[in-house]
């Protein structure tokens, strides 16, 4: 059972980012157009009792925040030593580690983390548990393109997935994906 529910805010790429552990490990990474309140609801279901707190130190302490700054900073950074605390059905879980298992400066396709979790037809559940990782840059679903190469979509908006994979050096991603995505 999860007590505690800490988050602090971070300035990655002149942006603000919030970052969110639980006593297990790091739980959410929210996007800069979203906010705290937008995940209020979700905090509720993961640690019912737990009141979010704002506690820099402690989400320090899970190595996380050096990771992600050095990342922002162009450096090539593993975030596997990061401990994670993931809340997700069976399938999302096996997704995730199957994203966490994309090299740096990498790309697949939705086509490949489904084949990558033993689900080959299940490419649209895969785009869908992609969608929903919790833990965006640590477990890179920014890597995840298009069979055609093309950017699909990003809840953190293809302009920032554009950037994530250019600071990886990543080129030859074409333009795509949903309106709804555009920002």
């Amino acid at each position: 059972m999860r007590t505690q529910l800490l988050w602090t805010r971070l300035e990655l790429d002149g942006r603000n980012w919030l970052i969110m552990a639980t006593e297990g490990g790091v739980c959410r990474i929210v996007f800069p157009h979203e906010g705290l309140e937008d995940w209020r609801g979700w905090a509720k279901r993961v640690a019912p009792d737990a009141e979010p707190k704002e506690d820099m130190a402690a989400v320090q302490r899970t190595g996380v925040i050096d990771r992600l700054r050095a990342y922002f900073a162009g450096e090539r950074v593993s975030f596997k030593e990061v401990p994670l605390d993931l809340i997700g059905t069976p399938f999302q879980q096996q997704v995730w580690t199957a994203l966490g298992n994309v090299p740096y400066g990498e790309t697949r396709t939705y086509r490949d983390i489904a084949e990558a979790v033993g689900r080959p037809k299940a490419v649209r559940a895969v785009g869908a548990a992609n969608g929903a990782n919790p833990v965006p840059v640590l477990l890179p679903c920014h890597r995840i393109i298009g069979a055609d190469r093309k950017l699909t979509g990003f809840r953190g908006g293809l302009e920032m997935k554009r950037r994530l994979l250019g600071l990886e050096g990543i080129e030859g991603v074409e333009d795509g994906g949903h309106e709804r995505f555009r920002f």
